[in-house]
C-alpha cells in the first residue's frame, strides 16, 4: 500500500481523523508531521495531488494541513482550487486548522509542560518584569494562537509568547 498523502512504500499507520472515526494510512514521515513534528523540504506539497482524492478523509486531512501552510503560495493556490461537499468541509472546520506550538528552538510544546524564559519580560499591568530563567511550569496552550501560551508567574496567570521560551 501507498502513503495517502505522499505515495510513499512501506510501513503505513492508520491515523484517526477527528472528530470522525474514519482514518488514513500514511507514512511515517507524513503522520509524525501531522503531529508537528519537521518534514523534509518540500514534502507538504504532495498535498497538491493528495486533496484530488475520492477518500473524504484524505480531502480533511489536506484541507487542515493546507489551512496550516496557508501563507506559501503553493498551498493558498491549492486552497482556492480545493472544493469539498459542504458535509466534508463542516468536518474539516470541525477540529479547526490544527495549531501547533513550538518554543524557540522548534520543540513541541504540550499543555502541562514546563517551560524557561529565556529573556526579561515586562509584564504588562503586572507591574513586575519576568526575570530570564523563570520556569513557568504546567502551561496551558491558547487554542487558536500558536505563537501565545499561558502561565503563572510571581502568582499572576499571563500570556507568553513562546518566542520567548525554552522547553525544559
Amino acid at each position: 500500500m501507498q502513503c495517502e498523502i505522499c505515495g510513499a512504500e512501506g510501513s503505513l499507520t492508520a491515523v484517526a481523523v477527528q472528530p470522525r472515526s474514519e482514518t488514513v494510512s500514511l507514512c511515517e514521515t507524513c503522520a509524525n508531521g501531522l503531529k508537528g513534528d519537521a518534514v523534509p523540504e518540500g514534502h507538504w506539497q504532495a498535498l497538491t495531488t493528495a486533496m484530488w482524492s475520492e477518500n473524504d478523509a484524505v480531502k480533511v486531512v489536506s484541507w487542515r494541513l493546507l489551512n496550516r501552510f496557508r501563507d506559501e503560495a503553493w498551498a493558498a493556490d491549492a486552497l482556492d482550487m480545493l472544493y469539498l461537499e459542504p458535509e466534508v468541509e463542516e468536518w474539516a472546520k470541525a477540529a479547526g486548522p490544527e495549531v501547533i506550538h513550538r518554543d524557540s528552538v522548534g520543540a513541541v510544546l504540550s499543555s502541562g509542560d514546563t517551560v524557561v524564559l529565556i529573556k526579561d519580560l515586562p509584564v504588562k499591568g503586572g507591574g513586575f518584569t519576568a526575570k530570564r530563567g523563570t520556569a513557568v511550569r504546567g502551561i496551558s496552550l491558547v487554542p487558536d494562537n500558536a505563537g501565545h501560551i499561558e502561565g503563572r508567574v510571581e502568582g499572576q496567570r499571563i500570556v507568553i509568547l513562546t518566542e520567548f521560551v525554552k522547553k525544559r
